[in-house]
């Protein structure tokens, strides 16, 4: 049995199978999403979901699902599933499945009488096309499947109800047709690799409704246009290709393209190549330039995600290529910030004043996993030239104090990742003097000290090292009490005395100005009030406001975002801080911490992480169904446990 595999008991529950999600990108910023059941219960969901630049920065769900007919001796079974209002599912396609399984490519087995259908999808590499194999795996007489496209052309953000202003014309091309429902959006080409039938029979769909949808307190129901439907013939051990994308295609090279694709998938079965497959669904080719997407399916590139998500994304699984290819495009844009440019390339939040101190430990994680050499080479100018930022006060949010430490403004707006807000005002604000900020202002002051040195500035180095020195008696004054924790931020009289995770940092990086007893606490700490089976809560449940649970409408789900939800990717650094502490007597217990986080496997999204969890059991997974930053720490974690095991 293979690591993905659900069987027939699992796929007909609609409670078990309906909350289980599939994603698959094309790295140009296009995707299908859906469940494992194809049946759509989010507004992002589509089978072929795409960006649309000359109408907006969002993405546009083209093709919202495909509904499959087996016809024999007259007789009609509709694989399709769908959710109408009032609680009805129609027309309960699920009720025939018999297995499912997506180690390499996501395949649903149905069983209709003495008909056995094996459903296979691929979304294709850099193109906005996703293929669906079919093939007749047994069947007694003639058989037809019949295809009913159900068309949305609308934003992932909004909805499509039934109006007069759609477009029902068509196009007959190569073994299919190509429709476009209104001016601006591309048209969409579907066809087959054999000959068929296209019957034009217009109509609209009405009432679908999105659960998860209702769940986050939005509008949830829309109308969705179908053009008519496709019938062809197949035969038993046959297969048939149908495609859908935004251009035309010689239908006689649909097998050949989807047998590539397939090969070209590194199976998902084990955690570790389930986690590299999702790694390489963030990346983001757009206009020559490289990113990498927060996650799926509404975030875009946010600076700070990408500088902390990159090196596990990339490093960690041995493609170096990658990572110097998000760094080009990146340093690009940190340029333009400092030199008070607006940025131009899509990548967002670039003002934060953590991020800075970000890219530096991104760069940081390079040269230790390829070389101080190389990176002085390739990034020791950026290097230098980010701390020369930061020392001549030209950032707008970071002040640099006489005691050595940063200070910045996060009471109006919210500064770091704990960025919620409800009505415009920062639900943390965290202000003054912040803890992790302040911690990775020191290991930039000593790692691009280090670099300086290799690049023969001697004296910006002795420079670098004296406001360390400065400021790593100062931290401990402002930061540690004497509870043996850090207080997450200090603003003159205003101290924060909650538990948050934000002091796991310090114990966890390279350079830090506290010694191991400090940093055995801070984990200590960490593990008694903060640590879950699936990450590091965003505040300990002893302090005040304690709010574990993601769930209700926008603000109240805003006021409960870092009140004690879990977060997958600070458990990086609570590793990595652990390992520190406890070396090689520590491995047995991330093992085992990783449990919980390999369980994500099979649930939620198939094979990735979403973006967080509740705080307390049962641990339930909310928000994007994939993000980059759990993915990518999980993938450093495991890299690093090798690196102590070896």
């Amino acid at each position: 049995m293979s690591y993905l595999h659900f069987d027939k008991t699992l796929m007909i529950n609609l409670d078990e199978s309906l909350p289980r999600e599939i994603l698959r990108t094309n790295k140009a910023g296009a995707y299908h999403c859906t469940t494992i059941v194809d049946c759509n219960t989010r507004k992002y969901h589509g089978l072929l979901v795409i960006p649309v630049p000359n109408l907006d920065d969002e993405n546009h769900v083209l093709l919202s699902s495909l509904d499959e007919t087996v016809i024999q001796h007259g007789a009609e079974f509709n694989l399709g599933l769908h959710k109408y209002q009032g609680n009805n599912f129609s027309p309960n396609g699920h009720k025939y499945i018999r297995e499912y399984d997506c180690e390499q490519i996501p395949a649903t087995t149905y069983r209709v009488g003495g008909v056995i259908l094996r459903k296979e999808k691929v979304f294709v590499h850099h193109e906005h096309r996703i293929l669906i194999r079919y093939t007749l795996v047994d069947a007694h007489s003639a058989t037809t499947l019949r295809f009913k496209p159900f068309l949305a052309f609308r934003s992932v953000r909004e909805y499509t109800h039934e109006n007069s202003q759609a477009s029902r014309e068509y196009q007959e091309v190569e073994n299919g047709i190509k429709t476009c429902m209104y001016p601006g959006y591309p048209d969409l080409v579907m066809q087959l690799n054999k000959k068929c039938t296209f019957h034009f029979q217009p109509d609209w769909y009405r009432n679908f409704e999105y659960p998860k949808e209702q769940e986050r307190g939005y509008d949830s129901t829309e109308d969705l246009y179908v053009p008519g439907y496709f019938e062809v013939d197949i035969k038993k051990g046959e297969s048939i290709v149908f495609s859908a994308g935004v251009s035309e295609i010689n239908t006689r090279r649909l097998k050949q393209i989807f047998q590539s694709e397939v090969e070209d998938r590194t199976p998902r079965d084990s955690f570790e190549h389930c986690l590299t497959n999702a790694a390489h669904q963030f990346h983001y080719n757009c206009e020559g330039e490289k990113y990498i997407l927060a996650g799926y399916p509404w975030f875009k590139c946010r600076a700070r995600d990408q500088f902390i998500a990159l090196p596990g994304l990339t490093l960690s699984v041995g493609e170096r290529d990658e990572y110097e290819g998000v760094m080009k495009t990146a340093a690009k844009a940190l340029r333009q910030f400092m030199q008070g440019e607006k940025v131009t390339y899509k990548i967002f939040e670039m003002e934060h004043p953590d991020v800075l101190f970000w890219a530096v430990w991104c760069m940081q994680q390079f040269a230790k996993e390829v070389s101080k050499e190389e990176c002085v080479k390739l990034y020791g100018p950026l290097l230098m030239d980010i701390m020369r930022f930061v020392l001549e006060r030209r950032h707008p949010n970071i002040l640099l104090h006489d005691n050595g430490l940063l200070y910045t403004n996060g009471r109006e707006k919210a500064v770091t990742w704990m960025n919620s807000t409800v009505n415009g005002r920062p639900v943390v604000a965290r202000t003054g003097y912040v803890v992790e900020i302040n911690a990775l202002w020191y290991n930039a002051l000593k790692f691009v000290a280090e670099i300086s040195r290799i690049s023969g500035d001697n004296v910006f180095a002795e420079n670098l090292e004296g406001i360390a020195s400065l400021a790593a008696s100062t931290f401990k004054d402002v930061f540690l009490n004497e509870y043996g924790y850090l207080f997450d931020f200090v603003d003159g009289y205003m101290t924060d005395w909650s538990v948050r995770p934000n002091m796991i940092f310090a114990a966890a990086f390279d350079y830090s100005p506290l010694d191991r007893t400090e940093k055995k606490k801070i984990v200590d700490i960490a593990t008694k009030e903060l640590l879950t089976p699936k990450g590091l809560r965003s505040l300990s449940p002893k302090s005040g406001g304690y709010n574990p649970n993601y769930v209700g409408h926008q603000t109240q789900r805003d006021y409960a975002y870092h009140q004690g939800t879990a977060w997958p990717w600070l458990m990086g650094f609570y590793a990595e801080a652990y390992l520190r502490v406890y070396k090689t007597c520590g491995l047995s217990f991330i093992d085992r911490q990783l449990i919980g986080l390999e369980d994500e496997m099979t649930s939620h999204c198939i094979s990735s992480i979403p973006e967080l969890f509740d705080g307390n059991p049962p641990y339930v997974g909310r928000g994007a169904v994939s993000f980059a930053m759990n993915v990518a720490e999980i993938l450093r974690v495991l890299k690093l446990k090798s690196k102590y095991n070896y």
